[in-house]
Formats: C-alpha cells, structure tokens, sequence
C-alpha cells in the first residue's frame, strides 16, 4: 500500500507581480492533492531574479493564499538557497553535462532564421561544445562570461502525465536549455531541478505550457540522481468566447476578485471543476472540496474561463451564510444588534457581494428615490394615501394592498410592481412583506 502520507507538492511563484486566476489554478490543483493524501504542500518563493522580485509581492502571494485558505506547511525561498544550485552546477560539470557558450542573441537569432530556412527545427546547434580552452578564454576577455547549458541526451524522453497521458518527446529537438546566464544568475529550470529533488517533491501540477521544460527537467533529475515526480500538465484558460487570456490576467488578480467582494469558496468552487468532467458546483468548506478532486477527470483542451460565473457562486454562497458568519459586517453598517437577525433575513437572498449591504441598509434608513411611470402615478398617489402609518410589522403590505387592490381594482404585476418601485426605486428586492417593516423613509409621500 503506497504511503501517501508522503506525498510533497509545491507552488512556487515568481514575486515579479500579483498571482492572477491563471496562477490560482496551479496553486490550488497542488494543495488538493497534498491535502487529500495528508501530505506536505510548500509555497516556494522563487525569487532568484533580484531585479524583479519585490518582497511587496511576496507579501501580497501570502496574503491571497491565505484569503483563500490555501494554507502551505512549508514556506521556502529560492535566494537562501543560491549555493544548492551552485552545487549542483558543480556537479553537472564534474559529469560532462553543462558547458559555457557564448553566442550573442544577434549570433543565435541568426542561426535560428538559417535553420528554418532550411527547413530544419531551431535548435541550437552546440558550437559552444568544439571551442577549445583557448578559444573560450579569447571569447570571455572579449565578451565577458558566458552562458551555462545543460547538455541533454539526444533520445526520447517519455513519461505518463497526470492529465495528457503518455507523452513522447525527442530530445534531439529541443535546444539544450541555458540553466546560468551571463550575469551568473541561476534560472528556474535549475532551481527548480534541485529544489524538487532535495525537498522530495513527488507530484508537481503546471500549465501545458511548461511540457517542454518538463522533458529537460526530467534529464536533469536523472543526471542528478534522484527520480522524477510525477507530473501533470493542466489546460491553459481562455476568455469566455475562447480568446487568449494571457492579456487580461493583470485585470483577473486575486487581490482584485477580493476587493470586488467576490466569496473565496465560489473562486474555489470554481477553479477546482472548472475544465473537469465533473459539473461545477457550490462547495460549502474546503472539506468538500478536497474529497470531490479527482484530477484524472481533467482534460486537455483549452479551458474557458468567465469572471461572471463568479457572481452567481458567490451570491448562492453569501445566501446560504448563517448571522454568526455575518455579524461583524452587519454591526459594522450600524444595524442594531437586535434588528440583525430580520435585516440579514431581509437581505441574504438580494446581495451579490457583501459590499451591497450598505446599499440596503441605506435604502432603509433614508429611503429611496422613487420611480413611477406616468401612467402609474396616479394609482400611487391613491395607494399611498391608503398606506397605514408606521411602525408596520409583516402582515402591513398583504393588508394594505388588499386594500389598495379593492379600491382600484389593479391585481398582480400591475398591482405589486409599482408599489414597489415607488418604496424601493427598484424592479426586484427582497419580499416586501419582510422589507417594509424595515423601512424607516418612504420618499414617495414626501
């Protein structure tokens, strides 16, 4: 019986700016596994690009996590551990497996463009590897240190994906990919190499954009010693009419869904159906979410994703709340405690957010600009001239519009709906029989 007690994954953000839904569903896809198996999930900070790494963003990665639920068991940062990499760089070396080249971008953009004239893949073409000791000491006093490529196997590197199934991949297409650049920084295929193997990493979930670093990562691994985890590739999102979604990922932060009142549960809710066979559903705790991932059931075709299917999720979860859940923001309007309980009655089943409380609890202590229709003023003023004087508890609407409907005859649609927009300056609302003992104004005897 496997352990999987021992199951290790990781989410390992770039603080180069602030996590997006995209990001979201790598993070979240990792910490249902680890969850469900009882293992280990790690935030790994990976932060060795000193110029773009703001520790702002750092802060902001934990506070969406947490926002959300997210909890991580290990925090890890990729800068505290610079001499792991150097290490292992030492290592590759040692085995014949990494070699400096020194091609300028100009060089390799041309070789490229020959390359693909001649009908042949992009591939780098491993120059670096004929320079003698020599040569390589000319370039360096001429250009400066090069850069470090990993040489790769040219055979086949096969794996079975958690999401795409058997993949296949020909090494020999694939250029050797630069893991140290000029200036000396260590980039993420390496670190993220040594840190997977060290910190026991046995289930990494990505975007399929990344299959190809996997099959790289997968040599390197090996070269290294130790045995790859097993990997998944998710489905990129697109916008709702299939549109590339990578341009507006800055307008989809999380800390944007936050501010908009948008409930953690229906982003969750969401992220953890959405390109999965299973139906998308409202969950009510994380517990519920666990126990229904399942990712074999997600597949690879491009996934659609539209910011409004958040509103109604986070409305049916906000509905479903009990007072205690709510209290807080309620007392933070200035409702009297003892009014709580009958204006969240009132309001749950009205609000989109928990932002649109004011707007009601407003409405009830000042009133609202009535809308009449023309041919409906006169049967307001009528109605309103019947309308009992306040305090009015639930039984003052059914008794004064059947008052109303005895003396003008109007039922219905015809009867309720200008009345209510007369009160409430609204189409729609909560049950006016519950609301009106509530309302302190009306504007429309005014």
């Amino acid at each position: 019986m496997t352990d999987t007690s021992q199951t290790i994954t990781r989410f390992a953000p770039s603080p180069t700016g602030y996590l997006h839904i995209g990001n979201l569903r790598t993070a979240l896809f990792n910490w249902l596994i680890a969850r469900k198996a009882g293992g280990t999930f790690i935030l790994r900070i990976d932060d060795t690009d000193p110029e773009r790494s703001k520790e702002e963003y750092v802060d902001a990665i934990q506070e969406d996590l947490t926002w959300l639920g997210l909890t991580w068991d290990r925090m890890e940062r990729q800068s505290a551990r610079l001499d792991r990499y150097a290490a292992a760089a030492d290592s590759l070396r040692a085995m014949g497996r990494f070699y400096e080249a020194f091609e300028t971008p100009t060089e390799l953009d041309l070789k490229r463009k020959k390359q693909l004239n001649m009908g042949k893949p992009p591939v780098y073409d491993r120059a670096a590897l004929a320079l003698s000791e020599a040569e390589k000491s000319a370039l360096r006093a001429e250009r400066g240190q090069g850069v470090w490529r990993f040489k790769l196997d040219h055979q086949r590197i096969e794996w079975t994906d958690g999401i795409l199934g058997d993949i296949s991949i020909d090494a020999a297409s694939v250029s050797d990919p630069v893991l140290i650049r000029q200036d000396g920084q260590v980039l993420y295929t390496l670190a993220s190499v040594v840190d997977d193997t060290e910190m026991g990493v046995t289930h990494v979930v990505r975007g399929s954009d990344h299959v190809t670093n996997t099959a790289t990562q997968i040599q390197m691994i090996e070269a290294l010693g130790a045995v790859p985890p097993s990997f998944a590739h998710h489905s990129l999102l697109t916008g709702p009419q299939g549109e590339a979604l990578s341009k507006r990922l800055g307008t989809l932060s999380l800390r944007d869904l936050r501010a908009r009142g948008v409930a953690p549960m229906a982003v969750l809710s969401l992220m953890a159906r959405l390109g999965s066979s299973d139906p998308v559903e409202l969950r009510s705790s994380q517990d519920e979410l666990i126990e229904g991932f399942d990712l074999t059931k997600f597949g690879s075709a491009p996934t659609k994703f539209d910011e409004a299917d958040l509103d109604p999720l986070t409305a049916r979860h906000l509905a479903g709340l009990p007072l205690e859940a709510v209290a807080a923001d309620i007392a933070a309007l200035g409702v009297p405690q003892d009014q709580a309980a009958q204006f969240w009655d009132v309001t749950r089943e009205n609000i989109g957010t928990m932002g649109d409380l004011a707007g009601w609890w407003t409405l009830m202590q000042e009133g609202a600009d009535p809308v009449i229709a023309d041919e409906d003023a006169a049967f307001v003023a009528e109605a309103l001239a019947l309308m009992p004087e306040s305090p009015w508890d639930e039984t003052t609407w059914g008794a004064w519009t059947g008052a109303v409907k005895t003396a003008t005859g109007r039922k219905g649609r015809g009867l309720f709906m200008p009345l209510r927009k007369a009160l409430t300056g609204q189409a729609h609302g909560p049950d006016m029989a519950k609301l009106l003992p509530l309302l302190r104004v009306v504007r429309a005897k005014g």
